[in-house]
């Protein structure tokens, strides 16, 4: 049994249930929590951490045969045995190739995208990259709406400027309840033949757009 309150949660850190990274974060708050004064806070960590183990993490630890000399190391070698370069591939693939679905609203696509991106903190795509992944995989509705409150400009705008207009709008079109285009909608609305309509309707949009952009 280790330290009262140590675990992150029911049973500690199993590899079956838990990402690790989010794991090393609730590890940091509850850590926070309880240090005592008066004594390095690595020396702290690396005693405390086994605590949080459970199931297979544990066993692992338990035989690992090299001494951790540094937190830095524990924290490295924990990382790259239950999150994998290969895992660490597949993630950013999905970064790279990510879709607004059928029916999905702009904000639930931002907020998957947001949390895709948080399974792995290390992914060393730059946040411009992020930014055009994300607008590249837009649907052509929710594009054309970005682009009348971006005036076309998006990616000209400084992240931090981009990145707001996207985060603001999203949760504009929750409040609003704007739902994202259907397989349906999609589907009838291609062709020469519906693209005025679809301009007349884009066009109506563009001023309700732009007050959400800013409001």
């Amino acid at each position: 049994m280790g330290p009262v309150g140590l675990t992150t949660h029911s049973g500690g850190f199993d590899p079956q249930r838990e990402d690790p990274h989010k794991h090393l974060k609730e590890f940091h708050v509850v850590y926070f929590t309880m240090r005592p004064q008066g004594i390095p806070k690595d020396y702290i960590k690396m005693k405390a951490f086994p605590f949080s183990f459970d199931g297979a993490a544990k066993d692992w630890l338990y035989l690992q045969r090299v001494l951790f000399n540094t937190w830095g190391d524990m924290k490295h070698i924990f990382l790259e045995k239950f999150f994998p370069a290969s895992k660490t591939a597949t993630i950013k693939k999905e970064i790279y190739g990510i879709r607004q679905q059928s029916g999905e609203t702009l904000h639930e696509y931002w907020e998957r995208f947001n949390k895709l991106c948080a399974t792995c903190p290390h992914h060393q795509i730059s946040e411009q990259l992020l930014i055009q992944y994300f607008y590249k995989g837009l649907s052509m509705m929710d594009k054309s709406m970005i682009d009348a409150a971006s005036r076309g400009a998006l990616m000209d705008k400084t992240l931090a400027i981009a990145r707001h207009l996207i985060s603001n709008m999203a949760s504009n079109t929750q409040q609003f309840g704007i739902k994202g285009p259907s397989q349906s909608w999609m589907v009838n609305e291609i062709g020469a033949a519906s693209n005025l309509r679809l301009e007349n309707q884009l066009s109506k949009l563009t001023s309700l757009v732009r007050q959400l952009a800013v409001g």
